[in-house]
């Protein structure tokens, strides 16, 4: 379990949170502290007060994998395949290991025929997947997304909750404006004004906001 207790930071103010395995997504107004609390979870940024244990250690004792809304952030090397080893390279891993493991998410996440590219070569989606590639390539046990599907059209946002949906990670934990997007996850979270006003399964949590702007259009539509 991830639990938050006691957690003060600039606008957040969370006493007591528990985030079960799984992918769990954040949804709500701008400006309501949802970058900021992934910030958190990742150990970027460190909370003023309170504790985050992610099974019952600190975000910064914990593998973790980050990929910003925008991709040019991430990156550090020209070289798509550099860009993917990055993490293994950090860690010290054996060349044989880094090149198994780069060809190993290369091809669960369909983009073989990128490993070979420059950055510059690349559009916006192709960048989110790699940025998407190097966060998971060394299997963190929580991966952080913060607004990742901004960008993207339909096609590419459908083919990245394949691999979200399909990777192995313990943990993810997704900020994101896309409602239908947050209603694929096992859990929801409504985060306003620093605080978390509501918190369960996406059945749960829509219902609850049924007569705001935060409810599912195909939901709508299917009433």
């Amino acid at each position: 379990m991830i639990e938050l207790s006691g957690l003060r930071y600039r606008n957040i103010g969370i006493d007591s949170l528990t985030i079960p395995p799984g992918i769990t997504s954040v949804i709500g107004p701008n400006g309501g502290g949802k970058t900021t609390l992934l910030r958190l979870c990742s150990g970027i940024s460190e909370p003023e007060a309170g504790v985050i244990l992610i099974d019952g250690k600190t975000p910064r004792e914990t593998d973790v994998g980050w990929v910003n809304e925008f991709p040019d952030k991430n990156i550090l090397f020209s070289q798509v395949s550099d860009e993917i080893a990055s993490a293994t390279r950090f860690s010290h891993q054996p060349c044989v290991e880094t090149d198994r493991a780069v060809k190993t998410i290369a091809q669960l996440m369909n983009i073989t025929h990128l490993l070979s590219r420059t950055i510059t070569e690349l559009s916006g989606g192709e960048k989110i997947l790699v940025a998407l590639a190097s966060a998971l390539v060394q299997r963190p046990k929580i991966l952080l997304l913060d607004e990742y599907d901004s960008h993207l059209d339909e096609t590419r946002c459908l083919q990245i909750e394949q691999v979200i949906q399909t990777c192995t990670v313990p943990y993810v934990i997704r900020c994101t404006q896309q409602l239908e997007t947050a209603a694929r996850g096992d859990h929801l979270l409504f985060l306003e004004n620093g605080h978390i006003t509501l918190s369960g399964s996406p059945d749960r949590v829509f219902a609850a906001l049924e007569k705001t702007p935060f409810y599912p259009l195909s939901w709508r539509c299917n009433v």
